[in-house]
């Protein structure tokens, strides 16, 4: 056929007449020379055509396009003009090799254009009076396209309003509808390239993270540095209906090539964990945070923070950590050979660097051991013994080499990495000793710390499953490890950590914190704490003793468990 030397006929034989308002359409009939034509107005009539009258108008209009005959279908309808420009559109831009329509009877339904509104009935019959006229009647059909590259056709219902025309005949009311009930007359339809959905960000078992608070600037950071677009050897093939402006969202109707599949991006996160975690920090009322990591792999199983608005003092923070500290102090002292029972005096009082250190607890205790020290988080012990046995450069240096701490470390999220500086003279290294100082932590590195006691090995934190992972440089020998745990596992039974033992899981090993921080009255609460192959750090800003607001955080993410 010769769709074009049609479309010019049309343009020459037809002419539209605007009288003003529906039903004042003139389509003009007569002989082929035009002699009659301005005798013969066809009009639409407010009678609206019999059954058998719409039922035959409706055949015809699709059976002429069905067969390709454009100028035929547009002709048998109330606006030529437009008809035909539409359908030849849809047959240029949608490209179907076969096109099979087939009336299927009167309908009293709703027009299926109201689909594309959720309003209820007033738009429907709205839609429905659109499509029918004033006084037209709505046939239904069935459409079935087929296409070289498809495998299966393209099958959808339809709706035709078919009215009565001034010299008899029925005539199809055109709409955008007519086409396919979704298509409006805002919009446009053809083939058009798509991509499959974004990747969808998960947890380590595919359960969704969105709508977790502490989660979202990670989420968004993951959707800024997605592909957009997609590669064009990734995509696929589909009818569309798009807004004729370009702008807005376009709705893919059938699919003619499925696009390549985008996997999914799993992080090492536990959705399960990552709920503890949020409401365990919420729940304090002060400014602070948590990481829960795995020990065996690294993997960051959860992290929150608090305001959620404000910044990620998880893994952003630099606070002293207090006697969270005394973890790495107590293993620098064991390589140096002392042992858990070595004697450790607990002085009421010690200087450092001219300034007065005391412990939380009143009194002196010249009967410590090591044990007793770490237990009751002595820190004039520490601080003594340290200035013994260990040089100003022992405590970052062990940081380093064994706990990976120093390091710098690319977890898949911006971070601080803890920082233990190099003291110039033991004075300045005294302080270090108890968590104070030049030293600046976060519940990233201190988690990292439990979680290495509870490995034996340092896993540097990862939140994407296979990133890179720097390695330190060497592990603890088996007997310091045993008695580096053995002091940990003792806090919880008999030490300063011993107010959360009810929470936390049989055989928990942790450390309480109490730092304090310059020009604020009240310390800041740490914990830091393991249990089977799930590791935990906290942290609340002025909230006081470790075991007050840290430990019971802490304690409620480690009640969950690492449930693989």
């Amino acid at each position: 056929m010769n769709n074009g030397a049609k479309i010019g006929i049309a343009s020459a034989a037809t002419v539209l007449l605007l009288a003003g308002g529906y039903g004042a359409y003139a389509l003009v009939s007569g002989d082929s020379d035009g002699k009659d034509a301005a005798k013969k107005p066809r009009t639409v009539v407010s009678e609206p055509p019999s059954p058998e009258l719409a039922a035959s108008g409706a055949k015809a209009f699709l059976d002429a396009w069905a067969k390709g005959d454009l100028f035929a279908a547009a002709k048998l309808t109330d606006d030529p003009d437009k008809a035909q420009a539409a359908l030849q559109a849809f047959h240029d831009n949608v490209k179907p090799s076969a096109v099979h329509l087939t009336v299927g009877g009167p309908t009293t339904a709703p027009s299926p254009a109201a689909s594309k509104s959720a309003a209820p009935s007033a738009s429907a019959s709205a839609s429905s009076t659109a499509a029918a006229g004033p006084t037209g009647v709505l046939e239904s059909f069935k459409a079935s396209l087929e296409f070289a590259e498809a495998g299966s056709p393209w099958n959808y219902d339809g709706v035709l309003g078919v009215v009565k025309m001034s010299d008899g005949t029925a005539a199809v009311h055109w709409a955008p509808t007519v086409i396919h009930p979704k298509l409006d007359a805002t919009e446009t339809i053809g083939v058009k390239p798509v991509f499959a959905a974004p990747a969808a960000v998960t947890d380590r078992k595919g359960k969704p993270l969105a709508g977790y608070a502490s989660l979202t600037g990670l989420l968004n950071q993951l959707k800024a540095a997605a592909p957009q677009g997609g590669s064009p050897e990734d995509a696929g093939t589909a009818v569309v209906i798009s807004p004729a402006s370009g702008n807005g969202p376009a709705e893919k109707v059938f699919t003619l090539k499925e696009p390549k599949p985008v996997p999914n991006l799993k992080l090492t996160l536990d959705a399960d964990l990552q709920a503890a975690a949020e409401s365990a920090v919420a729940a304090q009322g002060k400014p602070g945070s948590l990481v829960a990591i795995e020990p065996s792999t690294g993997g960051i199983l959860a992290y929150a923070f608090s305001p959620t608005t404000g910044q990620n003092r998880a893994f952003s923070g630099a606070t002293a950590p207090g006697s969270t500290l005394k973890v790495l102090t107590a293993a620098a002292l064991l390589e140096a050979g002392i042992t858990p029972t070595t004697s450790m005096p607990c002085p009421e009082t010690t200087m450092v660097t001219g300034k007065s250190i005391a412990n939380d607890f009143k009194g002196a205790h010249p009967e410590y051991t090591l044990t007793d020290a770490f237990i009751n988080s002595c820190n004039t012990s520490f601080i003594e013994k340290g200035k013994d046995v260990l040089k100003a450069n022992t405590l970052p240096s062990l940081a380093k080499d064994v706990f990976g701490i120093g390091l710098v470390w690319k977890t898949g999220l911006s971070n601080f990495d803890t920082d233990i500086p190099v003291e110039t003279s033991m004075a300045g290294a005294a302080s270090e000793f108890i968590g104070q100082g030049k030293v600046r932590a976060n519940p990233l590195g201190m988690a990292s710390i439990a979680a290495t006691v509870q490995s034996g090995v340092f896993k540097q934190p990862i939140l994407v499953p296979g990133m890179d992972q720097v390695k330190a440089a060497r592990t603890l020998s088996p007997d310091v490890l045993s008695s580096l745990r053995s002091l940990m596992t003792q806090t919880v039974k008999s030490g300063t950590a011993a107010a959360v033992k009810p929470a936390l899981p049989a055989g928990s090993g942790a450390k309480t914190g109490t730092a304090e921080v310059d020009n604020s009255a009240d310390a800041n609460s740490w914990f830091t704490a393991y249990s089977g192959d799930l590791a935990v750090a906290a942290e609340f800003q002025g909230a006081g003793h470790g075991s007050a607001a840290a430990g019971p955080a802490s304690s409620k993410v480690l009640a969950v468990g690492n449930r693989k």
